[in-house]
């Protein structure tokens, strides 16, 4: 039998303090951080037999302290249950599957839209694959642009599976999955060009300033996935870009959230959590 996740407001994330521009932390401060996030584990999941629909565990909202109430800002997700795996295949964290591979169709790991939302039907691609160049025109930087295309080429980028919607309220979010070969090029060559600084490796689109999110709740880590997020400081423009970097076994996700005026960070770290489950 499958467990399924019920993604009604109440997964567990601390109601944030209200924003200001952060100062970028020391760089002593950033490494200890680096070594926090990195052996951060909370959620154990045990996968259940091959070839079989396996589901997601959650926390509770009474898990954390200050989520009594519902009205906390988060979507409505519909029941998420994660594709079945060919017959045989491991689940990606499972100690024979030493590359860290998911063998589920990545197009199937991608977190639904939630009730109400507009599909971004320019993000679907050609039969559920997203083209490089798509991915890449979130970078407006050309020399940044051109150098992260040629390392996606020189690291064996497989696939790039991508989904997107706005908000009746405007909010946008766009999510990127990017697989490669096997865990080690996603948390050497990606994962650790965020883990130790406080400031995003390369700007992305509609984006002034951005530091590391130090509000994003270390009880909403997800286990045997690493997370940085950044928020994009005041002052900034037309809209408020929030951004994470999730990696998982051999997949890199990529989740863009903005918004006119500001982000709201709850529902953007309700994103986060659930797709990174996702992909657990």
């Amino acid at each position: 039998m499958s467990e399924h996740l019920s993604t009604e407001p109440s997964a567990a994330l601390p109601e944030p303090a209200p924003e200001s521009a952060p100062s970028a932390p020391g760089r002593d401060r950033r490494l200890l951080r680096a070594v926090l996030r990195w052996t951060a584990a909370v959620v154990a999941f045990a996968a259940v037999g091959a070839g079989t629909a396996y589901g997601i565990t959650r926390m509770d909202r009474t898990d954390v302290p200050g989520l009594a109430t519902e009205s906390d800002g988060r979507w409505d997700y519909p029941e998420l249950t994660r594709p079945p795996l060919p017959a045989g295949s491991p689940a990606p964290f499972a100690d024979s599957n030493r590359a860290g591979s998911h063998f589920a169709d990545l197009r199937a790991l991608l977190l639904p839209a939630p009730e109400g939302a507009t599909e971004d039907k320019a993000l679907r691609g050609r039969d559920g694959w997203l083209a490089t160049g798509a991915y890449l025109a979130e970078f407006p930087r050309k020399e940044e642009r051109d150098e992260l295309r040629q390392k996606l080429l020189d690291t064996g980028l497989r696939h790039i599976a991508a989904r997107g919607w706005t908000m009746p309220d405007g909010t946008r979010t766009r999510i990127y999955l990017l697989q490669f070969g096997t865990a080690n090029v996603v948390e050497n060559e990606f994962a650790s060009e965020n883990v130790a600084y406080s400031v995003p490796g390369r700007q992305v689109r509609g984006v002034g300033e951005a530091v590391y999110d130090e509000r994003f709740p270390d009880a909403a880590s997800v286990s045997g996935t690493e997370r940085t997020a950044y928020v994009e400081t005041r002052p900034y423009g037309a809209e408020q870009v929030r951004e994470a970097f999730v990696s998982a076994g051999d997949v890199y996700a990529v989740v863009l959230q903005s918004r006119k005026g500001s982000a709201p960070a709850i529902p953007f770290q309700q994103t986060v959590v659930l797709q990174s489950q996702l992909l657990r």
